[in-house]
Parts: structure tokens; sequence; C-alpha cells
């Protein structure tokens, strides 16, 4: 239940006792003036009409006072509530932009302070108070990764930054201020060297309160933490002023606001709300450049509702990016989600990305999308070649150059593109590859375009760099770092695959284990360096002496293993003589006319015969193995060299056909 106001109620009883009083007396009036015995006398005959005016006219100057005293009660209640709900948008404004109510209330103090210095109405001083609570409402419209980005904004992100102040004046416009606020929010960003935004004012074309509040909101903006720097100190922020006077801030307002500034400051303590940040990392600011955004109050007013709603969504899908990228390790998973979130925030008719391989020094085509995507899948270009080739050189985002560069000498019929934008990946200085979008509709991809696509592409970087550490990783715990071949860990991996197909299909494979003949005379002769290298040659013979299907591991020290599947006992006999023969026909230059030369002797296993685990058949083909070592031992030490054994006329088709002897 509401309380009625006790002061509607005493203006009533007030209304009402005029009412009766002005009534009492226009009768007594009458009755007298009626009278026989004051027909008889003249004054009172001629006096009676003026007493009834005067009466009259009393009475409905009171009637009239006290309404106009109920509409200035009334106004003054609807300008609190309209300052009040200022304010709480304005806190809210402030919250997205990370300042502090302590912030805009101290600029409040600030702005009264020097609107009275100035001589300015009190129409203006409530104008300069308002609009200290809602300069930044346009910020509204630009994205949060934007507003409180750790570090230099770029151009992009800073062009983007600048729509506050048109924005703000938009919304505003609507709503009927009794005191000139607009202008305020419109130019308080404006120079006094005319290189402001956002109507490039200059002088004194810029109304004298936005060059107050710009002063004033600069000079507590700066000893404020942010996320992009540390505040200043109060001496650092009067030395800013001073170097932007007559640059940046009109130079009279700069003078008299630094004169004021102790009794300013006073006033500041008197209400508890001084500043503690005590930071002197600063940036300086940016160059700010001419930018005319004119637009009707209506039509402005809508365009700026649609660019919150822009703000908003872009800022969902963002972190929508950020989220995907950060769960994925995975190369594959990461590039198909780069393409995929692209596509939600830039239009594209195909999309492209390519992974720089700077041993080979060109890109190839990781993963594309879209139309022509058959073709394009194949493409390889290196740096400087084409618009992707541009943006790979020199690692900077390139629009407005026609498609067709990109695919010089490249002949795909239909192929129909009018715009593209190319943009580089790299982390830290490290080339990564490129992203390209290629478009059959639009003109050109806008400012606005390659602004998303540059703050997608350094996610997508961050998260490219990543998952290939992580198969970097993956493939350095699986590959032996000295011979390039799988370690024992992926061995033992292979080996359960092919016991799986084995018990599944019921053909046997072979363990093979190898080991060399003579090495550690090649070690303390030559040296680790000499044996490093002979194990790399020795290792690459075995492998063309296999199957592109086969496997081979090194296992340890000189030993290696090989899985062979599908083959009868004298192919695997043929195959350890043919391995036999090439290493035992390979020397190795080490300096001058000396050479290295090694042996090998090989034993094997069968999966199903010797055992079923890798363990048990190692230990049956190491056995075997050592036999035949003993054997070549025996033969050397007896000064019988055993020729290397003839290829048989008959050999596996297979086996055959693929070894290189």
């Amino acid at each position: 239940m509401d309380i009625p106001d006790m002061s509607d109620y005493k203006r009533a009883v007030r209304l009402y006792w005029a009412a009766m009083i002005v009534s009492a007396v226009v009768v007594v009036v009458w009755m007298f003036y009626e009278s026989p015995a004051f027909t008889n006398v003249q004054w009172a005959r001629t006096l009676a009409p003026l007493v009834l005016v005067v009466a009259s006219s009393y009475g409905a100057r009171r009637i009239l006072l006290d309404r106009l005293s109920a509409k200035a009660h009334e106004a003054e209640a609807m300008s609190r509530l309209h300052f009040a709900t200022a304010e709480a948008l304005a806190t809210a404004i402030d919250a997205k932009d990370q300042t502090t109510h302590c912030h805009v209330r101290r600029v409040q103090l600030y702005a009264q302070g020097m609107g009275e210095v100035f001589d300015l109405s009190a129409s203006e001083i409530a104008a300069l108070k308002s609009g200290a609570l809602l300069h930044d409402i346009g910020k509204l419209a630009v994205p949060a990764h934007i507003l409180n980005k750790p570090g230099r904004l770029t151009a992009a992100e800073f062009e983007k930054m600048k729509i506050h102040t048109t924005v703000g004046a938009q919304i505003l416009s609507r709503v009927d201020f009794p005191y000139p606020v607009v202008p305020i929010v419109r130019h308080h960003h404006e120079q006094w060297d005319g290189q402001g935004y956002p109507d490039g004012l200059a002088g004194k074309q810029i109304p004298v309160s936005a060059r107050i509040f710009s002063v004033v909101d600069c000079f507590d903006s700066v000893r404020e933490d942010r996320p992009f720097r540390h505040g200043m100190t109060r001496e650092e922020a009067i030395a800013l002023l001073r170097r932007g006077s007559g640059t940046h801030f009109d130079p009279d307002v700069v003078e008299q606001f630094i004169k004021h500034l102790p009794r300013f400051e006073a006033d500041v303590v008197a209400h508890g709300l001084q500043s503690h940040s005590r930071g002197n990392d600063w940036r300086e600011p940016f160059r700010m450049a001419n930018v005319d955004i004119a637009q009707t109050r209506e039509r402005g007013c809508y365009m700026a509702y649609n660019q919150i709603k822009d703000a908003d969504r872009e800022g969902y899908a963002l972190y929508e990016i950020a989220r995907t990228f950060g769960s994925s390790l995975e190369l594959k998973e990461t590039l198909a989600a780069l393409v995929d979130k692209v596509g939600h925030l830039v239009p594209w008719d195909t999309c492209a990305v390519y992974l720089y391989d700077e041993p080979k020094g060109h890109a190839t085509v990781a993963h594309v999308i879209g139309k022509f995507a058959d073709a394009i899948k194949t493409r390889c270009i290196a740096p400087g070649e084409g618009v992707t080739g541009f943006a790979l050189a020199n690692r900077s985002p390139v629009n407005q150059l026609h498609p067709n560069l990109d695919f010089v000498d490249f002949d795909v019929p239909g192929l129909s593109y009018r715009s593209m934008a190319a943009l580089p990946l790299f982390k830290d200085e490290v080339l990564i590859g490129a992203l390209s979008v290629y478009s059959t509709e639009l003109e050109q991809y806008t400012d606005d375009h390659m602004r998303l696509l540059d703050t997608v592409t350094r996610l997508a970087s961050d998260a490219l760099t990543n998952a290939m550490h992580h198969a970097e990783a993956e493939s350095n715990a699986l590959t032996d770092s000295l011979t390039g071949l799988p370690n024992p860990r992926y061995m033992a991996l292979r080996f359960e695959q092919e016991a799986a197909r084995a018990r599944r299909t019921g053909r046997p494979f072979q363990v093979v284990m190898l080991d060399l003949d003579d090495f550690k005379p090649v070690n303390d002769t030559y040296g680790h360096k000499v044996g490093d290298k002979m194990l790399r040659e020795v290792a690459h013979i075995i492998q063309e002496q296999l199957r592109e299907y086969d496997f081979l591991a090194r296992y340890a020290g000189d030993e290696f293993v090989a899985i062979v599947q599908e083959v009868e006992d004298s192919q695997v006999n043929d195959l350890r003589f043919r391995i036999e023969n090439a290493v035992a026909c390979f020397s190795m230059h080490v300096r001058g006319d000396q050479r290295a030369q090694v042996g090998i002797s090989v034993g094997t296993s069968t999966f199903g015969i010797d055992g079923e685990t890798l363990d048990q058949l190692l230990i049956v083909a190491d056995q075997a193995m050592y036999r035949v070592k003993s054997d070549h031992k025996l033969n050397r030490a007896n000064g019988i060299t055993t020729p290397a054994a003839p290829l048989p006329q008959k050999q596996d088709d297979e086996l055959a056909s693929t070894s290189v002897n």
C-alpha cells in the first residue's frame, strides 16, 4: 500500500481554505451591496466591485501559486528519478568497462567545480554532471574483449572503440533532457587541434562543456588501474595534461583545472572518493583520426541498438571460439573448429587454412571447406606468391586484392570469386600458416570483417601452436630421436594391433630381431658421431628391404625389431639373407681413405607358434639372433669369410616387387 505524500495533503488544505475565504468575502459583499442601507451610500456602492475583484484576484493568485509549487515539486521529483536512473545505468556501463563508480563521482565533482569556475549556467552544470554519468553509454556497442583488452588496440579495434561517442549520442537523442547532455557525449573525444573524433571539431567549435569534460575525465581516468595499464600518480597526470595543452585540450581549461585542483581534491576527500592507485606504467594515447558518422536522430538511434546487439553477438561468438580452441589439442579438430567458427562471424564461400613448412619453404592446404574445395586442397603456396603468399611473406592481413591473384596458372572451370582476405597465422614471430576466405558475392571484405578475422586468427594461432606442439610431443614420445624410427613404446602398440588382427584372421606374423655385428669397434675407433651416423644408415638399409606396410623400430642400442606380416618361413629366410647381404655390402666413408663397416645378425619368431606376447616372441627371436651371431663370430675366428647369400631365383612376388637391392 502506497503512503500518501503529506506535502500534497497540506497543499490541498491550503487550497480549500483559500477558496472558502474568497467565497465568504463574495457573499458578504453581495449581501451588503443588495441591502437598502448599503444602496444609499454612494462610495460603498463604488468600492464594492473593487473589493470583489481584489478578493477574486487574491484567491486566483493563491490557487495559481499552489499549482505552480506542485508542478515544481513534481518536476524536481522527476529530475531526481531521472538522475537516479541515469546513475544506475552508468554504474552498469562502468562495470562493463571495468572502471569504478568512484571515478564517475569524482569526475562529477571536478566537472561541477569547473562549471562554476567558468561561470556556466545552472543548466550547463547539470549537463556536465549528467554527462559524467552517461558519456560512455555508447560502449554498450563495443565488444567486451576490445574494451578490456590487456594491451594496445589494433587500428581496427580502435576504430570499433571510437563508435561509442556517436552511438551514445544517438541513444540519448531520444531522451528529452532539460539540459544539453548530448553534445558532451558526442564531443568529449574531440581535440583542440582538430585531430579528435567523431567530427574533427577544433578550438572553440567544441562545446565548452565537452572541453571541460575531456580534461577532467582524462585526469581521473589515467589515475585508475585498468586491465591494459597501471594508474598514474597525481604529478604524472598533471604532466600529461600540460603535454596535451594546446593539442588535445583547451589550454585555458587545463590552466584553470590545475589552478583549482587543490580545492577540487579537498571536495573529493570530503566525499570519501579519493583514489588509491599508484601505478606508473602508462602508455601514450593513440593518435585520433577524423571520423564522420552523421546520422538522423531516428535512424541513428536504431543503428545504435543494432550495434549493441552485434557487439553482444560478437562477444558470445568469440567466447565460443576461445572455449572450443581451449578444449582441443588435436590439430585436425582445431583446424575444423577454426573454419567453422570463422563462418559464424564473417561470410565466405570458401575458407582455407594453409600450414607453413619452413624446411620445404612453402605452405600447403591443411583444411578447406566450401566451393572448389576439392581443387584447392591440393594447393601449395610459397611466401610472396599470390594474395595468400603476400600475407605469409609480410605477416600482415591482406584485403582489397583480387582473388584471381591467388589462382594464377590454376585452371578451375567456373572459378568466380569477387573478393578475398588473407591473414597470417603466427605465434611469437614463428610463422604457422595463413587463413584465406573467398567470396563470390561480396564486393570486398570490410574493415569490421578484417578486425573480426584478425581477432579469430590470433586465438587460432595460439590453439594451432598448442596442437602442433602436442602432435610433436606425441610423435617424440613414439619416435626414436636418432634414427627417426618408431621406439619400443610405439612397437608395443603396433604389436597389439597385429596380434588382434592375427587372432581375427588366423594369419600369423613374424617378429624379427636384428643386431649389428662389430658396431663397438666403429664407436671406439671413429667416435660416437660416426657410430650414430652408421646406425641411421643401417636403419635406412633395413627399411629398404621391407615392404611399405611392414614395421621397423629401433629397440635398444644397435638392436632393431621388425614386424613382418603374412610370410612363410622360407620367405622370412630370404628376407634375412637380403638384409645381411645389403648391410655386409655397405661401407661408410669416414675420412681420407678410411671407411667403416659393420655386419648384422638376424633371428625370427612366429606369433602363435613361438608365443603370443611380445616378450615371449622377443625372447625367442633374440635367442635365434644370438645363434646366428655366434656362427658369424666362429667363422671370423676360423678365417672363414661368409659370402653374401645370393637372392633365390623364386621369391615371394610381393616381397620381391617392393624390396630395393
